[in-house]
Order: C-alpha cells, then sequence, then structure tokens
C-alpha cells in the first residue's frame, strides 16, 4: 500500500507499510497488540501527516456502524469511522440532533473530534465538546472506556490527536431536532467588524464570514437561525446585502454542491453545514490552515492579517471567520477561551502557500493563535507548549497510556519530542 494511499487533498503520501481495516472491535485489539507501530486513518481529511504511520494505519471505517441512542440519558453511542453525514441522518429520523455541524459533513466522526474540528456560533462549543465517553483500544491491545465526571484524564483523552489510543467509538449528548433557516448577505465592509463584530457573529445560531483578503469588504455572511429566532432585517446586516440567488462562498462558483439557502427552512443536519453530503466540494484541489485565536483579541488580529493581505490573496481561493465557546479540553484550541477561527482554503501548491503560512504565524503569534492539529501550519512545538496551559499533562497522560509510544509518528515526535 505504501506509496499509493493518499489523504483527501493528495498532499500527502502515506508512508505506512500496511494498511488494515478490522471488521470488529476484536480483531483490532489484535491488530494493534501485536504491532510495534500503529496510526489510524479516518476520513484522510487531514492536510499534513497527524495520521501517517511508519508502520501500520488502521482504518476504523470497517468497524460495524452504531447509532446507539439512550433516550433517558440524551446521548448516542457511535461508531468512530462514521462520517457526521449518516450519523446526523439517522439522528434526525429519530426526532435528535447534535449541537452542531462542521462546514464538511464527509469527515469521520473520531478524526473531527481528535483535531478539535468546530462548527460555528457564539453559544456552541467544537464538535469534540459534545463527547462525554470515548471507547478505545490501548496499546496492549486492551478496550477501555474514559467517561466524563468519572476519569480524571477525561479532558485529554477527547481531543488526543490519535496518540493514546485507537478510538472505536464516541458517545455524544443529544438534543431535540431542530429547523434552520440559512441565508446570505453579501458585500460586509470591514470596518463594520470594528464596531460590530459581536453583534454580526451573534446574529444567528452560527455564522461565517468569508473573505479573499483584498478591497475594503469581507465579502459575505452566511447566517444559519434556529426556525422561530428573530429574522434578519430584511435591507441587510450593517451594509450587507442579502444575496438574490444561492451563493457558493467562492465568488464565481456554482452553489449547487451547497446546502440550501435564501431562508428555507430544513433539518439542522441539511443546513448547518456549508455543503451538500452527496457531492465533493473540491476533489480536493485545496490546502488548507487555521489560526484559533482568543475572542478577545481578534480585532487587532484582523487588523494584521489586512497588513499582509497583499501576500494571503494571490494563492488564497477563500478564507472564513467562525466563532465557538470556550470548553476544558487540553488539547482544544479553544480550551480556556472564547475563540474565533480564521480558516483559509488555499490553492494546491505547498512550495508557494508554506511561507505565507509561516508569514500569517508570526503576524498572528502576538495575539496567541493556536494553529487547527488537522491543517497545514508551521508553529513550532515550543511556542505551541506556551499557548497550552494542559501541554505537559497531556504529554504526562500520552506516556502512561502508550510508553512504548506505538501511537506516536513523526508529527507527534514534532510535538512532544520521543520520549
Amino acid at each position: 500500500m505504501a506509496g499509493r494511499l493518499t489523504n483527501w487533498a493528495g498532499n500527502l503520501v502515506f508512508s505506512a507499510s500496511e494498511v488494515v481495516r478490522p471488521g470488529s472491535v476484536g480483531e483490532l485489539a489484535g491488530v494493534v497488540g501485536r504491532e510495534r507501530s500503529v496510526r489510524v486513518l479516518g476520513s484522510g481529511h487531514s492536510f499534513n501527516d497527524v495520521a501517517d504511520s511508519e508502520g501500520v494505519l488502521v482504518s476504523v471505517a470497517g468497524l460495524p456502524e452504531v447509532v446507539d441512542v439512550d433516550s433517558a440519558a440524551g446521548v448516542v453511542k457511535v461508531a468512530a469511522g462514521m462520517r457526521y453525514a449518516e450519523v446526523a441522518r439517522r439522528l434526525d429520523e429519530k426526532g435528535l440532533s447534535l449541537h452542531n455541524m462542521a462546514s464538511l459533513p464527509h469527515i469521520s466522526v473520531a478524526g473531527s473530534v481528535a483535531t478539535g474540528t468546530h462548527g460555528s456560533g457564539d453559544g456552541n462549543g467544537s464538535l469534540a465538546t459534545a463527547v462525554v465517553e470515548v471507547e478505545m483500544v490501548t496499546a496492549e491491545g486492551d478496550v477501555v472506556t474514559i467517561r466524563r465526571g468519572e476519569h480524571e484524564a477525561f479532558d485529554g483523552a477527547v481531543v488526543a490527536l490519535g496518540a493514546l489510543g485507537v478510538v472505536t467509538s464516541l458517545t455524544l449528548e443529544v438534543g431535540p431536532s431542530f429547523q434552520v433557516r440559512q441565508q446570505v448577505f453579501e458585500g460586509l465592509p470591514f470596518e463594520a467588524l470594528d464596531d460590530h463584530f459581536d453583534a454580526i457573529m451573534s446574529g444567528a445560531y452560527s455564522v461565517s464570514l468569508f473573505t479573499q483578503w483584498h478591497g475594503d469588504t469581507v465579502g459575505q455572511i452566511w447566517m444559519k437561525r434556529r426556525d422561530g429566532d428573530p429574522d434578519v432585517p430584511e435591507d441587510g446586516v450593517f451594509g450587507a446585502a442579502p444575496a438574490t440567488e444561492p451563493r457558493h462562498p467562492i465568488p464565481g462558483v456554482s452553489a449547487e454542491h451547497c446546502t440550501q439557502q435564501l431562508g428555507v427552512p430544513g433539518p439542522w443536519h441539511e443546513r448547518l453545514p456549508h455543503f451538500r453530503p452527496g457531492f465533493t466540494p473540491s476533489a480536493g484541489e485545496e490546502l488548507q490552515t487555521e489560526f484559533l485565536l482568543p475572542r478577545s483579541r481578534i480585532l487587532p488580529a484582523l487588523h494584521a492579517l489586512r497588513a499582509i493581505q497583499d501576500r494571503i490573496a494571490p494563492v488564497l481561493q477563500i478564507s472564513e471567520i467562525r466563532t465557538m465557546t470556550a470548553d476544558d479540553l487540553w488539547l482544544s484550541p479553544s480550551q480556556g477561551r472564547d475563540t474565533v477561527g480564521v480558516h483559509f482554503t488555499w490553492i494546491k501548491d505547498t512550495e508557494a502557500v508554506i511561507p505565507v503560512v509561516s508569514l500569517i504565524d508570526d503576524h498572528l503569534g502576538p495575539y496567541d493563535a493556536r494553529p487547527h492539529w488537522g491543517k497545514v501550519f508551521t508553529t513550532s512545538a515550543e511556542t505551541l507548549r506556551s499557548r497550552y496551559e494542559h501541554w505537559d499533562d497531556f504529554h504526562g497522560l500520552m506516556r502512561h497510556h502508550d510508553p512504548s509510544g506505538k501511537f506516536a509518528n513523526a508529527y507527534i515526535r514534532r510535538l512532544f519530542g520521543k520520549d
């Protein structure tokens, strides 16, 4: 398999000597117990080597699909390799919902949680904040369960980068199903963010800003309102006018793959993502980076980006700005602070993109930016350690669960060293 398997974007060829797809947790435990080096492949939507392995690469997509609802407890147990689109559809059929979705519903549940992936909304935490229980296979091949409120290390075991074991299932909090209406507004002046950022981002259940970092306008506001929430003013939002037809985040690209807009109500899982599950948005012709910043420092950070927008724009397809609430998960980019994510979808040209990512890292460094774990970044391990108060706690947890480094790879060693 080596030399043939790539990630979704095609910018990484996995170096694994073998790829296995166990059909049961017992079979998976046997693989993990006997192998020297193991990493887990989710949906392949990471843009760096977080999932790569010098030994065996394990796909959990072959494990039996599980969507086991406990209505009395308000939770659902989900197989790790399932995609959010399928989980969400099944929950909605039962009158239930997750609190949020990422922009792409195609991604796997366990992979998204492990890297701190998120949706948007002033009152919404990342996808990982829904987790109440983690089931995983440890380095010895044992199956263990770590529960919120019962295990001191729970907050370190959720966003864990695959470094503690192979996650087989996650139990997530659920709520009642709800309807969402999505509207797009165009032409928001950048200067409106200085005076109205909080009002704009709190104007709906989920809000995204899209910009190409040129000129004096942000570009688009995507507002996703729960049915029953107040209507957005008919004349627009702080100078941005309502779109008269469906839009793609990238101006000029067809909106056929995007979720329903123009205020048409629909199920939560068909509106909270930006893209429909039946379509592949870009066929992987892109790279991605995201920096997550303290909400309290976002305005000077945005001005710092505007100061270098002439370097950003030539290699950019689109940039998205979203908000999420603080959490307690040790390696979550939102740990300890309400957060704003500034996401960059680049052209697929690593040589041209990396210097710009490094430049952005330098300019956002004074604002304590944390990179998304699954995307392209150049931030040093020393810098990251200074920005995570539980960095050493997680390192200790990793040594406890995996003393031999079975689940380590080049990515983990860059962050935490070789011990």
